[in-house]
């Protein structure tokens, strides 16, 4: 069977990003023929080059599309629009696939795969990353009520046109289902993590790492991915400087790059509790979470983002390390429900220091349920296992 992938960001474990379609991809090239179109944007950012740039098996088409989290919208819509037209244009070159996956975000590259999945006559699946357009409606990227209309529009009419859905959450799941599709229709697919990477998390890597940036001794708070604007980085400034006045012992690391990058930089500066780690590679980042007594996985109380399904909520969890959440969402449900983290509201510090002041009193719990997680990413989490059931709904799609 020929799979045909739109997927504008690719990435790989070398790359300071989640590498979840290129361990999808690998598992579904043992069997199938696959095809990604795709663009050049995370190739120049690797950091090492431990991995291949593509799973064996796996051919691609990328359009050199430049694309960062600093960008404001037009330069984005810019990003977003080359590349739907590049893979519309690859799409309808390249030999006739038998299933074709659209994997969203942005919406576009939903598009381009409807697109070409109409033309060329072949059916289409759908996967869901994020809620667009409610996403960037609710952050005010999309002030015309006509485009917000438009954008609604063309969303629901992706999730009719394609042979079956797959949103990467629960709330992602009941989001599309209000919309109108059948439950036959739709198959939640966590984002899951990399077991065989968290792997190389070992003891003596965790006490290396201690070592070599002086942290023996330390209490760690982690916060490991997109300086975004949607993730609420100015509560755990906030935060963190309040948590130094009754833990000084306690040090905040934030791991990663984004547009709030430059208050974090001023925040390290004036408060020794904070301090800024490079963006690590996806095959090292695991070493971070084991060093860390808990993680955070922070954003904005906005309803939308409570849908989320979040690459360092998966990834702290596999290594045992527990995880404090600020969704409202399936997130808070899921840490209450086994004992693996907590949750505290969006946007309140004095709250988020509180509890965190309370934990680090009580290294046992932090400790229990770290080790709950680890059971439930073993679980629930494993990306061999979501591989699986995506490729079975790739097959059964072909196949109708």
């Amino acid at each position: 069977m020929h799979i045909a992938v739109f997927s504008q960001y690719h990435t790989n474990p070398d790359c300071p990003a989640t590498s979840r379609h290129y361990s999808l991809l690998a598992q579904m090239a043992q069997k199938h023929r696959v095809t990604l179109i795709t663009t050049r944007t995370w190739e120049t950012q690797r950091l090492t080059q431990a991995f291949p740039w593509l799973p064996e098996g796996v051919e691609m088409r990328a359009a050199a599309v430049p694309y960062e989290n600093k960008m404001g919208v037009a330069r984005r819509v810019l990003s977003f629009g080359r590349y739907a037209a590049y893979a519309l244009r690859e799409g309808l070159r390249i030999d006739k696939p038998d299933v074709i996956w659209g994997i969203s975000t942005p919406l576009t590259a939903a598009w381009a795969a409807a697109q070409v999945a109409r033309l060329r006559r072949v059916p289409w699946v759908f996967e869901v990353q994020d809620l667009w357009p409610s996403f960037p409606i609710a952050m005010g990227a999309v002030p015309s009520k006509l485009a917000q209309r438009q954008l609604y529009a063309l969303e629901k009419n992706l999730y009719q046109s394609a042979r079956h859905v797959l949103p990467l959450s629960p709330d992602m799941t009941s989001y599309v289902r209000q919309l109108g599709l059948p439950a036959e229709k739709l198959t939640t697919v966590l984002n899951g993590t990399d077991l065989d990477l968290a792997a190389r998390a070992t003891e003596e890597a965790v006490m290396a790492l201690r070592q070599q940036h002086g942290l023996v001794g330390r209490r760690v708070i982690l916060y490991a991915g997109t300086f975004g604007r949607a993730n609420d980085i100015p509560t755990l400034i906030a935060a963190a400087e309040q948590l130094s006045q009754q833990h000084p012992e306690a040090i905040w690391l934030f791991m990663g790059h984004g547009y709030d990058e430059p208050l974090l930089r001023a925040a390290a500066v004036r408060c020794p509790a904070i301090r800024l780690v490079p963006a690590q590679p996806r095959h090292a980042v695991f070493t971070w979470f084991r060093l860390a007594d808990v993680a955070v996985v922070s954003f904005l109380g906005l309803p939308v983002l409570d849908a989320n399904s979040p690459a360092k909520f998966y990834d702290s969890l596999a290594v045992g390390t527990p995880v404090i959440v600020t969704n409202q969402g399936w997130t808070k449900a899921l840490v209450e429900q086994h004992g693996c983290g907590w949750f505290t509201p969006a946007s309140e510090p004095a709250k988020m220091s509180q509890l965190l002041a309370d934990l680090l009193k009580h290294p046992d719990q932090l400790l229990a349920a770290g080790a709950v997680g680890l059971k439930v990413a073993e679980a629930q989490f494993n990306r061999l296992h979501i591989g699986a059931t995506i490729q079975r709904v790739l097959e059964g799609a072909a196949n109708q």
